[in-house]
């Protein structure tokens, strides 16, 4: 029998009730649903990989405790953000207190802000533009498409950001993924940095908007892969709210409705970190159970909803999800 670390029995001894019982409750369910072979889709909205949870999330990832992932285009760049300009960010504690003219300071030297920690522009967006773009044009002359992550996999494993590493790679989420080819859907990209970057360059005539696969395409591609996993369940670990979780969960009533596959299984578990207030006007505020008018989860799938912080919440869950 697997022994659980002082992390996982801290939680089970003291986080008994409210919120801290629903972590504990979700960790449990979440480990249930890997002892059964059922895999696990995990989303990331929200500022995570600035937030640093690659330092866990990566080892998630290693130790196979996710299957594939859905997360926002920021997302996707920042953990590569991080992996090479580490020690130019700079965290800004009392952000709460900035003036406007504080905030055009910043924008000033470079550092765009999100919450309590500066990414650096040149070191960061620019650092890596140079590399994708030659990667995107590249396949373009080739005549090939790829996905957003594809793309992202293929300049992290050629080498050509190794000059520039700040970090154990062992900490990045998207190096670990990258090797291991881990399925991942970006929807929306095009609203991330290296989305508006790439939008740039067919503005400029440099580069043709097809050589970029679309949100159409990585919807097909999740039904696909949904199709060929979902032997022993799939379940769905939502981190924040948008489209990073609107997107995939609705792959099943897509499948289930309008392909007219009604064998198609519901979500086997689904659990959602969100600080959003509760509310049926709320999207990403909506309880679980709406979710079953819409054909996304069954009467009985695992149902878990944490109202806090998944800074916080995250770890706490992929720690006990880990033994630590």
């Amino acid at each position: 029998m697997i022994t659980k670390g002082p992390i996982s029995k801290f939680i089970e001894k003291y986080y008994l009730h409210f919120n801290a019982a629903a972590l504990v409750d979700a960790a449990k369910a979440y480990e249930d649903q890997l002892n059964s072979g059922a895999k696990m889709l995990v989303s990331l909205a929200g500022a995570m990989s600035t937030a640093e949870i690659g330092k866990i999330f990566a080892e998630m990832i290693r130790q196979d405790k996710v299957h594939i992932i859905s997360c926002t285009g920021a997302n996707l760049e920042e953990d590569i953000m991080n992996l090479v300009a580490h020690s130019h960010y700079e965290r800004v504690p009392n952000y709460r207190d900035l003036t406007p003219q504080q905030e055009w300071d910043l924008l000033e030297k470079g550092l765009n802000r999100v919450t309590d920690t500066c990414i650096p522009e040149h070191e960061a967006f620019r650092r890596l533009q140079k590399h994708i773009y030659k990667i995107w044009k590249d396949a373009e002359a080739k005549g090939e498409r790829y996905f957003p992550h594809e793309f992202m996999y293929k300049m992290l494993l050629s080498g050509v950001l190794e000059e520039y590493y700040e970090i154990d790679l062992k900490e990045s989420w998207m190096y670990v993924a990258a090797e291991k080819n881990l399925p991942i859907v970006v929807p929306g990209w095009e609203d991330s940095t290296m989305g508006n970057i790439f939008a740039s360059y067919v503005l400029k005539g440099e580069l043709k908007a097809s050589t970029m696969k679309s949100g159409i395409e990585y919807m097909t591609f999740l039904a696909d892969w949904y199709t060929d996993n979902s032997d022993n369940g799939i379940g769905f670990f939502q981190i924040g709210g948008g489209i990073a979780g609107d997107f995939p969960i609705c792959v099943v009533p897509m499948l289930y409705q309008d392909m007219e596959r009604t064998d198609t299984p519901f979500w086997s578990y689904f659990c959602q970190i969100s600080d959003s207030t509760t509310s049926y006007g709320s999207y990403s505020g909506a309880v679980p159970n709406e979710k079953i008018t819409w054909g996304k989860l069954d009467i009985n799938t695992p149902k878990f909803i944490i109202e806090s912080d998944a800074t916080i919440v995250a770890p706490l869950i992929f720690a006990y999800l880990l033994n630590q």
